[in-house]
């Protein structure tokens, strides 16, 4: 086997490691909604059983902030990879062949962000993840403010913290979102 060989070989063993950790990232970004969802149900079941409970909202926020980023982290990781393949592992095959147009070996990861619709469902996206992780904690800290008449001042100070930190996240997520299309 040649070096050209060799080298190409190894090129497509990292382009199969990257698929397997994107793949990965992508279930366990996924898994971090179902989970999300779910804590938002047991908190919210648990602070509207009695009146006592209220301050359980509080947890909402910081459930939103840490699976949020965690969500937001992997997500990036996953456009991150793709954007690798799309542009820099290409560019070294393409070298190594003396620049042969050879980019429809990883023509799928150019394709599936080609389509039509893509910009319409990367926008949907952008909505629910707002939605999930963001509205949902301002919401309980507005259904917190809203229950609980005159909470002490560092609980006040804690849902402002919670608050502006949930804002940086929206921020965060809008700067991240991959609406781009094509390569």
């Amino acid at each position: 086997m040649s070096d050209k060989q060799q080298i190409l070989e190894v090129y497509l063993h990292e382009y199969d490691k990257l698929k397997e950790e994107q793949a990965q990232r992508i279930g366990f970004r996924d898994n971090i909604l179902y989970v999300t969802l779910g804590l938002f149900g047991a908190i919210l079941s648990f602070a509207l059983s009695g009146k006592t409970n209220y301050y359980a909202l509080l947890v909402t926020p910081w459930v939103c902030l840490i699976l949020g980023w965690t969500y937001l982290v992997n997500d990036e990781k996953i456009s991150a990879i793709g954007k690798y393949i799309r542009y820099d592992l290409v560019n070294k095959i393409q070298q190594l062949n003396n620049n042969t147009a050879i980019e429809s070996i990883f023509g799928w990861e150019i394709v599936h962000r080609s389509d039509k619709r893509r910009l319409r469902r990367k926008i949907e996206q952008l909505v629910i993840d707002e939605i999930t992780f963001v509205l949902s904690g301002i919401t309980a800290l507005v259904a917190f403010w809203f229950l609980v008449s005159q909470p002490p001042v560092a609980v006040n100070i804690c849902g402002i913290i919670e608050l502006v930190l949930l804002i940086v996240l929206a921020v965060e997520i809008v700067i991240y979102a991959d609406l781009g299309v094509g390569r």
